[in-house]
């Protein structure tokens, strides 16, 4: 459905990898959380290296953004990395 209405209004779709841990990450220190460190049940969490407290779905969006800005760059280097 994305794929559809990015090439409907001539806009690129940047894929990012199902399993980047966007929620576990620091969006400050890019720290990441072990495998069994933050519940889904948890809203707020702690970085153990910056001290920055995260709103688990914030931190996540801000870190999905991240990760798509440099798959275009990459992209825009090497080829369409990434891009759909």
């Amino acid at each position: 459905m994305l794929a559809y209405k990015a090439e409907w209004y001539d806009k690129a779709l940047v894929r990012i990898d199902q399993w980047y841990p966007s929620s576990k990450t620091c969006s400050g220190c890019d720290y990441v959380l072990g495998k069994d460190d933050l519940k889904l049940s948890d809203r707020l969490w702690d970085c153990p290296r910056c001290l920055q407290t995260h709103d688990r779905d914030i931190n996540a969006s801000i870190n999905i953004l991240n990760q798509g800005l440099i798959l275009v760059k990459q992209s825009k280097t090497v080829g369409a990395i990434g891009l759909a």
